[in-house]
């Protein structure tokens, strides 16, 4: 296996027999070539000693020299494209080695230019369907297994990366970069304000309702606030359990308002919950000093060491339920990432159009990364050419193109021949 052919053991054997077929071919034809070479010329001696004998032999000899001219020049052209011919100094000749950087340069801007140009690469990607390979591919029970089998097994090396790279606090530190961007205000403000609009603060209020009922509900909670009357009643009233009447009645009351608030939709207090929703969205909307507070708050809340820490915590976790998971034989990270790829294959290979839009994204994206490494490519071709030994370079393109060149020799031998002959009938019609 040469410089040439980088390819595995049995491809490069191939290729040897191949090279050696081709070698035994050229030898051959150049040896038939030399030869009929040979016998032009001896046609022409004998001819010329028989042409006194009979008219016939003069233009058999003139056939004869010309087609000797003719494959000696085409046998000099031939030769001069890789050598000296008969290894003499001759201006003009061993014309590739000669332009060895010439031509390297010429072949990587020849390509750069032409076949790396950008309607080019786009046409020739735009041939292949990307997302339909990768729909097949991933459709296949099988191979979607695999694939998120290698993730799984990368998986422990990444998270080991983070921490051990520094990744972790950077992306801390950019994530509480960003949150110091946010605008709590507004943003809460078009929350509530979406909310409202749509009647999902109703929501809120039944449940803030159904808290309160299962708080009135709840004995400890009773018992506080009984405790609480106790204390603030006169104590002769206790002799008559006096507050057990009063947090009764209390109760009792509370309770009535809270199912009378629920049933009826349009109750009071319900419309007092919604012009609050509202108004208070409208506050956080327009309100410099709301805006002001709300920055405050956040960022008191972003500086406390809690946060940094319940975030850290949050990560730790994470990554201890994912290192026990990846460790189980029936992990179902592995699983979900399985059937979640497993349907991705699926889903592209009925949905066309997110197919067409992925293959443009493929093909604009390749396309900007040939465009950009292409006069790299083209230099690396030209570096590549031009560190081939000169005389492994001649002998792969004699190989390649040995044969044709050597029939240029047969074609000139025969039109020389051919010219030759046309002459002397032309010379012989005008002595008539």
């Amino acid at each position: 296996m040469d410089q040439y052919s980088p390819l595995p053991a049995r491809d490069a054997d191939r290729a040897q027999a191949r090279d050696a077929d081709r070698a035994r071919a050229l030898a051959r034809i150049k040896l038939v070539a030399t030869l009929l070479l040979l016998a032009m010329a001896a046609l022409f001696i004998v001819a010329r000693h028989y042409e006194p004998a009979h008219w016939a032999w003069g233009y058999v000899a003139s056939f004869a020299a010309a087609a000797t001219v003719g494959g000696l020049a085409d046998w000099y052209a031939v030769v001069a494209l890789f050598r000296r011919p008969l290894g003499l100094p001759i201006p003009h000749t061993a014309i590739v080695p000669r332009n060895h950087e010439r031509i390297a340069d010429n072949l990587g801007n020849f390509i750069e230019t032409n076949f790396l140009a950008p309607e080019a690469v786009e046409q020739k990607l735009g041939e292949v369907d990307f997302a339909s390979h990768m729909a097949t591919w991933l459709a296949d029970r099988g191979r979607s297994a695999a694939l998120a089998g290698f993730v799984i097994r990368m998986l422990p090396q990444a998270l080991a990366a983070i921490d051990q790279g520094g990744l972790r606090q950077f992306f801390g530190e950019r994530v509480q970069t960003e949150l110091q961007r946010i605008e709590i205000a507004p943003l809460a403000a078009g929350l509530l304000g979406a909310a409202t609009e749509k009647g999902q603060h109703r929501r809120l209020f039944d449940e803030l309702l159904n808290v309160l009922d299962r708080l009135l509900k709840n004995k400890k909670t009773l018992e506080a606030l009984r405790e609480k009357i106790r204390d603030e009643i006169p104590s002769v009233f206790n002799w008559y359990r006096a507050d057990a009447y009063v947090l009764k009645k209390i109760v009792a009351a509370t309770t009535d308002f809270i199912d009378e608030a629920r049933a009826d939709p349009g109750h009071p207090l319900r419309n007092d919950f919604d012009k609050f929703a509202r108004g208070f969205a409208e506050r956080l909307r327009t309100s410099t000093s709301f805006a002001r507070r709300a920055e405050e708050l956040k960022r008191d809340l972003l500086a406390r060491p809690e946060v940094t820490a319940l975030a850290e915590g949050a990560w730790d976790s994470l990554r201890a339920f994912l290192e026990r998971d990846v460790a189980s034989d029936d992990s179902q990270v592995r699983r979900q990432l399985e059937s979640m790829l497993f349907e991705l294959g699926a889903q592209l290979a009925r949905d066309a159009a997110v197919r067409a839009e992925i293959n443009r994204g493929v093909v604009e994206v390749l396309g900007d990364f040939v465009q950009s490494q292409k006069s790299g490519v083209g230099r690396f071709i030209a570096d590549q050419v031009k560190s081939w030994d000169i005389g492994v370079l001649i002998g792969r393109i004699e190989l390649v193109a040995g044969r044709d060149l050597q029939y240029i020799r047969f074609n000139g031998t025969l039109i020389g021949g051919l010219a030759g002959l046309a002459l002397h009938v032309l010379e012989q019609g005008l002595k008539l």
